[in-house]
């Protein structure tokens, strides 16, 4: 049987930069060398593509060795794959790869929010996960709620604002978020994930920085009202037919599930599968799908909640399209507690990945009257 040739995008231009290496070198170790030639492409924190040699190193040690080039998508969709260049700028080409698939393990913007998903689509080339289209609602918090709740899931209270209203009405625009969700409140930038910006505030003066510390990240910025409960995670897989896994519980070291409590931290603890009633997980379950489709996502996803056991009120939080894909990370421990083993996930999500290349094949590109 012939190898297909997986391309593996990891690094970026994002806060998330060090967590796509680690999902990405976990990646590449589960996948089965008797079905694919994996090739690492690296993205530097300035945006360079490195392949050839071991681009992973690369990014870890921060300097481009001499045997890494410099690599370009080709956008050429009867070609599909990538060229090997000695300078940054050009110069003679060492060498074309071609690809089969793409498997982008990039967390944030510029990787994650639809920009490598759109340059995937010209190139002509397969691809995990999220098209452009949810890919770029995923990752903005702002529009993902306003659609989820347009699709009539349960939300929690939001306000967003932009850092140039900031800039102008600062104190009206604490005064409303005093009147409207009070404290303790999260702030967090409106485009990025891993926790990365996000600040628990409890009085003025902390939503004032919290807010400062969310616009280094972005340009708008999302403030959330303070739900007392569990924090729960679905895992989702599928395209046009998704499943969920069984839900679990995160219960973080920290005051919340922060950068620190995610990846440095290891006290925090996660419950799989999470101690619900029967009813209870399926709700989650059917939320989770719920969610998943509502931003048209396709591939994998997981789906955050906050549960408040008196009622059973259950909130949707957010959805991350490229969750983190460490062996220990959330995603995939779900879907091993499901019955499917990390790399028979893989294993799917390339599947999935190449059955909806050839049903968009289908389509014309041409009007054909």
């Amino acid at each position: 049987m012939k190898k297909l040739r997986v391309g593996v995008l990891f690094g970026g231009r994002s806060g998330e930069h060090a967590v796509s290496l680690r999902s990405a070198a976990s990646v590449m170790e589960a996948m089965s060398p008797q079905k694919y030639e994996i090739i690492p492409v690296g993205i530097t924190e300035e945006g360079q593509w490195l392949a050839g040699g071991d681009p992973m190193a690369a990014l870890q040690r921060k300097e481009i060795p001499g045997d890494c080039f410099y690599a370009v998508m080709v956008t050429d969709p009867s070609t599909g794959g990538i060229l090997l260049l000695e300078q940054p700028t050009g110069g003679p080409v060492k060498e074309f790869i071609p690809l089969d698939v793409v498997f982008p393990v990039l967390h944030g913007p510029y990787g994650e929010d639809g920009t490598v998903q759109g340059l995937l689509e010209l190139a002509g080339l397969p691809y995990v996960g999220a098209g452009v289209l949810s890919s770029s609602v995923g990752m903005d918090k702002v529009v993902m709620k306003i659609l989820f709740q347009h699709c009539g899931l349960p939300v929690g209270d939001f306000l967003y604002f932009k850092a140039s209203r900031w800039i102008r009405e600062k104190d009206s625009i604490m005064d409303q978020i005093e009147d409207k969700l009070g404290y303790p409140c999260f702030v967090k930038p409106a485009n990025l994930g891993s926790s990365v910006g996000v600040s628990k505030a409890s009085s003025r003066e902390e939503l004032s920085r919290a807010v400062d510390i969310a616009l280094r990240y972005d340009h708008k910025f999302v403030v959330e009202a303070f739900i007392a409960g569990r924090e729960i995670e679905c895992s989702v897989l599928g395209h046009e037919e998704p499943i969920s896994s069984v839900p679990g519980e995160v219960v973080p070291c920290n005051e919340f599930y922060d950068y620190q409590a995610k990846y440095i931290d290891e006290r925090s603890e996660l419950i799989i599968p999470a101690s619900l009633e029967r009813e209870v997980a399926d709700r989650f379950k059917e939320l989770a799908v719920q969610a998943f489709q509502a931003v048209e996502c396709s591939g994998l996803g997981r789906i955050d909640f906050f549960y408040q056991e008196e009622g059973r009120v259950i909130y949707v939080n957010e959805i991350n399209t490229i969750p983190g894909f460490t062996s220990i990370s959330m995603y995939p421990k779900l879907f091993e507690a499901s019955g499917i083993p990390y790399p028979e996930l893989i294993d799917r999500l390339i599947d999935i990945a190449l059955q909806r290349f050839e049903n968009k094949k289908s389509l014309l590109t041409t009007y054909q009257p």
